[in-house]
């Protein structure tokens, strides 16, 4: 199987649970719930989307041949002198190409693998952290996981809804855009009212890294 890949790069654990975790972002091109045109968005599933998955015309991005070709290249940015490999696959939506011979074979060469999806597909077996961030107006399938990241405020969409699901860690993240700051209180007040739900702030935008 081959993979288009948007961009490979090393930088810190932004968002979420694992904020601050030195990782390897690796971003699959492609997403189910917006094709990531602009002149797409307004018809989209998720129509907030603030991610470029377009293409495969960024850092390291290519159509990779093989799992072998990919994990040679993810090699490659991982510096040699960490000893604790690992790696995020995202998107876009990573399930639409994510494949069992791509984790066995990281396993083999001592990643952790983690995902970001957006939970409207079952994943491959022995994965090692499972993020979910749900979506209005998508059917939510995977029901369990480490952790589940909602963008919030989400018109009609409460957290409240979730919290039966066999999640370990449940997160609140403020929705970008105009109402950054409003909705940053929000989700401050939510998780002070509701000590399920932590807040996850998106810091690699703060200080500047992707």
């Amino acid at each position: 199987m081959s993979y288009s890949i948007k961009e490979i790069y090393f930088t810190i654990q932004g968002e979420g649970f694992q904020t601050g975790k030195e990782a390897i972002f690796c971003r699959f091109s492609g997403c189910n719930l917006w094709t990531g045109r602009e002149e797409d968005r307004s018809k989209a599933t998720c129509t907030f989307c603030d991610t470029d998955f377009f293409g495969i015309d960024g850092e390291n991005g290519a159509k990779y041949a093989s799992c072998h070709d990919l994990i040679e290249k993810i090699e490659e940015c991982w510096p040699k002198e960490l000893d604790e490999k690992f790696i995020v696959f995202t998107g876009g939506e990573p399930l639409l190409q994510l494949d069992q011979i791509l984790i066995d074979e990281l396993h083999k060469k001592g990643f952790k693998i983690a995902i970001e999806t957006n939970g409207t597909m079952l994943p491959p077996k022995n994965i090692d952290w499972v993020c979910v961030s749900p979506k209005k107006n998508a059917k939510l399938v995977l029901l369990k996981g480490d952790e589940l990241k909602l963008v919030y405020p989400q018109i009609d969409f409460q957290p409240e809804q979730f919290e039966a699901l066999d999640f370990t860690h449940f997160c609140v993240q403020p929705m970008d855009g105009k109402d950054l700051q409003k909705n940053i209180l929000e989700c401050v007040s939510y998780c002070i009212e509701n000590p399920l739900w932590r807040l996850s702030l998106q810091t690699h935008k703060i200080i500047g890294i992707r």
